[in-house]
């Protein structure tokens, strides 16, 4: 089998399994969205899964995103260039790496992160990544300060907020998507102007099901596509 082939398979099981996970929860499987992660992979892997059908893909690094991107765009034997997302923390100086090349950056975390976004000038679509559980070594914004930085959109001419996005602790995820949900279900009920809270990126390759019946709106899957990721050394 070759790489493109275990791509093009890997892709179908995903699929599939997000079908089911929908249909279990009384959900049309359109209304899960795959993103395929792809950092750290080259540009052949994703070369493959576009051949394979696949649209959206996921970044964690800000030079790698914008490297790709270019290169992507300029190879006149895709039917079209991908979609990119930036999916990783990011620090305030890269952003010019990011903004307008990424269709959605799902990891706003700061008041000055989101206004580092809005001073490029550049239209674009954002998530706040939440940090349900207080884990102090990940990223994310406390849900008490939820309702400030939403508001800060609401007074923004470029950057708009689509929704939220969650990475969960070890261990059972499912509370923390179900909080998630309720956060986002609960900021939903007060009208702001550039917010529409209608997205939910949440769930990995190992609990895409969970997330899935727990509303995921995007499920952001990396090695069930492309395997394990090279080790760096």
């Amino acid at each position: 089998m070759t790489r493109a082939e275990e791509i093009a398979r890997n892709l179908t099981e995903v699929r599939a399994r997000i079908a089911a996970a929908a249909r279990a929860a009384g959900r049309s499987p359109e209304s899960v969205r795959l993103l395929a992660v792809s950092k750290k992979m080259p540009a052949d892997d994703v070369r493959a899964a576009i051949a394979a059908g696949q649209r959206a893909f996921g970044e964690n690094y800000a030079q790698e995103l914008r490297d790709k991107a270019a290169l992507l765009a300029a190879d006149s034997t895709l039917p079209a260039p991908p979609e990119w997302h930036f999916i990783g923390p990011l620090q305030s100086n890269k952003v010019k790496y990011v903004a307008g090349k990424a269709a959605l950056v799902h990891s706003i975390d700061s008041p000055a992160l989101l206004d580092a976004f809005e001073a490029r000038g550049l239209a674009q679509a954002a998530l706040v990544q939440v940090n349900v559980a207080g884990e102090a070594s990940k990223r994310g914004l406390a849900p008490d300060d939820l309702p400030a930085l939403l508001d800060r959109f609401a007074a923004l001419t470029h950057v708009r907020c689509a929704g939220l996005m969650l990475i969960p602790p070890r261990g059972d995820p499912r509370p923390h998507f179900a909080a998630l949900r309720a956060l986002r279900d609960r900021e939903a009920q007060r009208p702001r102007a550039n917010v529409d809270l209608r997205e939910l990126s949440m769930g990995m390759s190992e609990d895409l099901e969970v997330a899935v019946d727990e509303g995921a709106t995007i499920v952001r899957v990396g090695t069930a596509i492309f395997g394990a990721r090279p080790v760096a050394g």
